[in-house]
């Protein structure tokens, strides 16, 4: 080997480990053994054990140690960082070139002006069917699982179901029917049946297995069903319609991504195209406003936009968290861990990680104008006005303030015999100071932070207006723009190169943006290409645009182990409550290993023989035995099940499709809690004026990262800002209080009672069991309730009950940042403007609020709670 091919080499490959490897021990901090490796001298000098380079590889001490032939020399010391066969015999070929160490600047002219391309032909060491050329690691075959080749396993020589004979097990009973009606909505709707839908089921002639399979053939029909499997979803992607951080301003139009994922479940999307859809959805040419639309996945997790963040280091966390949400969400595997070093306990090189990281360097974000299309709900766009009334209220304050000091500076040139001109046009003229005035002329600390606070809300704002605008949070391929001010909505430039820089693809030495290692290209992962073949034949192009479809087909591919693994070990769990590999994001080494593997895989190759559809393996799932079971897990229902439960079994929810997000009223002190957002006060919670615009289902309130209903948090909603594999189910002392004393339930309480006195005026209490439970009370319930509500109405003739209060503003007190004094403003509240509020215990006479304590009794029973 030349020299000037061993300086390349040492650019590209050798230093990168050298620093990834070796510096911790024999660097600036400290150097072990006397050893220091970060210049030719001193490496040549070597330490305490002799020469680290003389001569050839033969003569040289750190060879040596590489190549762990002499058990007093191994470097790196632990067996899990062992340098792989490749990087040994590169450092041997450099070593007998001469070891030449460039400079650093001469190290960075040869990572910009060549490719590293001088590897070939050396061995690739392979184990198992799966490339190992990257390190020496040794995996226990049975965490390999998820990578092997997908087969689809034989059958078990036994009749019954598939499901069941690869269970192995026979339930002793079924459930009856008024149980399995109630799992089956809430597991396809999230919703109890009305008694007339019991009594549909409950009445079918046709024998049990029969009219099961004909009530799930209802269900998959109804829109709900996009509803109940969109959350799911959209749990996995971390949906939420506010950016998060101290940023936490609104993504304006993340709602019409959610509303494309119910859309997609209630069509039956084929899966493989549902993700090549959010993955590269503009990249394709059908249905191009709804597939930009899907996009938006790629720009669901929290990211903070500010002007003060460095560019480089804002840009590295966007394309970070694409490539770990695109790892999780569709292959099942964490990748983040290879950002710094290669993976500790999978098969993922740190290589893998930047040339995935690769695939997305021409994504960039954009607001981009995309038209509405037939069945997006705009209906509730009438309520642009309110927050049209809220920024002219704003901006006229500004404009005051502004006016004022104008003023001020108008009679300060006037005092000196200046001649008028705003300090802005004064300062760029370059006049002298003297001739300047301040540039808060006349402002007292309060109207210095009045000021700040309306200018911040005026480009907040704008992000919440966009909301009604045909617009899609997405993203287009091109250079990375220059940007200045992550304030504003960012729109896709006409020219997508102009202003732009196309960044190269790096290994990022310790995940460091400033620090370029070896030079990637954009590719999938080795270790899934080593067992598949037909995948490593999948190439992603280095062209700008591209990148993306090709990672889709490769994610998508019906060969690809991971992807269908994935999604029926998630669909299994949506179903059953616990994943047959129990941790859905991590199918590698540290996740826990499948409880049934053949069934997994024999699910996995079925879903894709019956086109990738959801709605085929609900069938297949619900018709098993093992579904229909009387020992099914019990589960208690989720945050949003219990409140759309209480909604439908009350008359009250609003059952539209889709749409702007609602507010739901939550609890009063939290909604009116000061909350800082762009440096400045976000606008308090305010709920919907109308209770049909608040009462929808829970999947559409609006979700804001930074301020989570407490009903919801404390029934186990999860964070948006993580990936959510698996939703907890927690028994704690504060979900009493919100189910049973907080004024979200009475006021769901005294909705039931009011429904049941006008339709069941004789029947009251067989009415409230049948709404609530789908049956009706036995003799010692009915007693028991009948003797209830007469003490809790003789109790309400004995008290009084308030009435709620809403307030019409809230004072905020803050600290002005330039002069650290403290000011106060008023937050004007809508409270005042049209706003119903709900039917209240104070509003009703004590027999009704007698009747609603029971009804409230029967909301926080296990039978209401728990789906069994």
């Amino acid at each position: 080997m030349d020299r000037s091919r061993a300086e390349r080499l040492f650019a590209h490959r050798i230093q990168p480990v050298l620093v990834s490897k070796c510096l911790a021990c024999h660097g600036k901090d400290k150097q072990k053994g006397g050893l220091d490796l970060r210049s030719r001298n001193a490496a040549s000098a070597g330490g305490g054990s002799g020469l680290a380079l003389a001569g050839g590889r033969e003569q040289s001490l750190l060879y040596q140690a590489i190549t762990w032939l002499d058990e007093d020399l191994q470097m790196p010391p632990k067996e899990n960082d062992r340098l792989g066969a490749r990087d040994v015999e590169l450092i041997g070929q450099w070593i007998d070139a001469g070891a030449p160490w460039p400079s650093e600047s001469r190290i960075t002219e040869l990572r910009q002006t060549t490719q590293d391309g001088w590897t070939e032909g050396i061995p690739v060491a392979t184990s198992g069917g799966l490339s190992a050329e990257w390190t020496n690691r040794k995996y226990l075959p049975k965490n390999l699982w998820a990578y092997q080749a997908l087969k689809k396993p034989e059958l078990p020589a036994r009749e019954g179901h598939p499901i069941d004979r690869l269970l192995g097990n026979q339930p002793e009973s079924f459930a009856d029917r008024r149980t399995l009606a109630r799992r089956a909505y809430y597991d396809l709707l999230g919703m109890p049946p009305s008694p007339a839908e019991w009594k549909d089921f409950l009445n079918d002639p046709d024998p049990d297995d029969i009219a099961f399979q004909s009530l799930v053939e209802r269900l998959l029909k109804s829109p709900h069903y996009g509803e109940r499997w969109g959350r799911h979803w959209l749990d996995v992607v971390r949906y939420a319609d506010t950016a998060g951080f101290a940023n936490d301003f609104d993504q304006g139009n993340a709602w019409r991504y959610r509303d494309y994922v119910i859309r997609s479940f209630n069509e039956d999307k084929p899966y493989d195209r549902f993700v090549r859809e959010q993955l590269a959805g503009d990249e394709m040419r059908i249905r191009r406003s709804q597939n930009i639309v899907a996009t938006t996945f790629l720009r669901m997790g929290p990211w903070e936009h500010t002007s003060m963040e460095v560019a480089a280091v804002s840009r590295q966390q966007f394309l970070d968290d694409v490539v770990n949400s695109v790892g999780q969400s569709f292959l099942g595997h964490t990748l983040r861990c290879a950002k710094c070093h290669d993976h500790k306990f999978d098969p993922i090189p740190t290589r893998d990680y930047y040339s995935l990281y690769a695939v997305f360097q021409t994504t960039q974000q954009a607001e981009r104008r995309t038209s509405f299309f037939l069945g997006e709900n705009t209906d509730g766009f009438a309520e642009k006005k309110r927050l049209e009334k809220q920024r002219d209220r704003v901006q006229a304050e500004l404009d005051a303030l502004h006016a004022k000091n104008a003023r001020e500076t108008r009679r300060w040139f006037q005092e000196r015999g200046l001649p008028y001109t705003k300090r802005r046009e004064a300062f760029d003229a370059g006049e002298p100071p003297q001739n300047v005035p301040p540039k808060s002329l006349g402002y007292t600390a309060e109207d210095l932070g009045r000021e700040r606070m309306a200018r911040k809300t005026l480009l907040r704002m704008k992000w919440k207006l966009i909301r009604y605008d045909p617009i899609a949070s997405a993203v287009y391929n091109g250079g990375t723009p220059t940007r200045e001010n992550y304030m504003q909505p960012m729109r896709m430039p006409r020219d997508p190169l102009a202003d732009a820089r196309l960044e190269p693809g790096n290994i990022l030495i310790g995940g460091d943006v400033f620090t370029r290692g070896a030079s990637v290209q954009p590719a999938s992962l080795s270790v899934v290409n080593g067992a598949v073949p037909e995948l490593g034949q999948i190439r992603i192009s280095s062209l700008i645009a591209g990148r993306r479809t090709a990672l889709a087909n490769w994610i998508t591919h019906p060969k690809n182990p991971l992807t269908s693994r994935a999604i029926v070990n998630r669909i299994w769990q949506w179903h059953f409550g616990e994943a047959i590999a129990r941790n859905p994001n991590n199918l590698g080494a540290t996740g826990k290993l499948p409880t049934h593997p053949d069934l997994l895989d024999w699910l996995a190759a079925t879903f894709i023989e019956e086109g990738w559809s959801f709605k085929e393996m609900h069938r297949l799932i619900m018709s098993s035995e093992a579904y229909r079971s009387a020992d099914f897990k019990p589960r208690r229902l989720s945050a949003e099940e219990l409140r759309d439960s209480m909604l439908k079994i009350t008359g009250e929810l609003n059952p539209t499709l889709g749409g702007i997000p609602n507010r739901p009223e939550i609890n009063l002190e939290v909604a009116l809690q000061p909350r800082m957002v762009m440096g400045t006060f976000a606008t308090a919670w305010q709920p919907n004026p109308l209770p049909a615009q608040r009462h929808r289902r829970s999947i559409y309130a609006m979700k804001v990262r930074g301020l989570r209903d407490p009903f919801m948090e404390v029934f186990n909603a999860p964070d948006p800002n993580l990936s959510c594999e698996v939703r907890e189910a927690s028994n704690v002392t504060p979900q009493v209080f919100s189910l049973f004393n907080s004024e979200i339930s009475y006021d769901r309480a005294v909705a039931l009672a009011l429904r049941l006195k006008k339709e069941r005026a004789g029947d009251v209490i067989q009415g409230a069991f049948r709404l609530v439970f789908g049956r009706t009370p036995d003799f010692d319930e009915a007693q028991a309730a009948a003797e209830h509500w007469q003490r809790m109405t003789e109790r309400h003739r004995t008290i009084q009950v308030t009435s709620t209060t809403y307030p019409t503003e809230v004072v905020r007190e803050a600290v002005e940042e330039n002069s650290g004094e403290r000011f106060s403003f008023t937050e004007k509240l809508d409270f005042s403007e049209g706003f119903i509020p709900d039917q209240k215990m104070a509003g009703v006479d004590p027999s009704t609020r007698g009747l609603a304590e029971l009804c409230l009794v029967l909301f926080n029973s296990n039978e209401f709670a728990y789906v069994y």
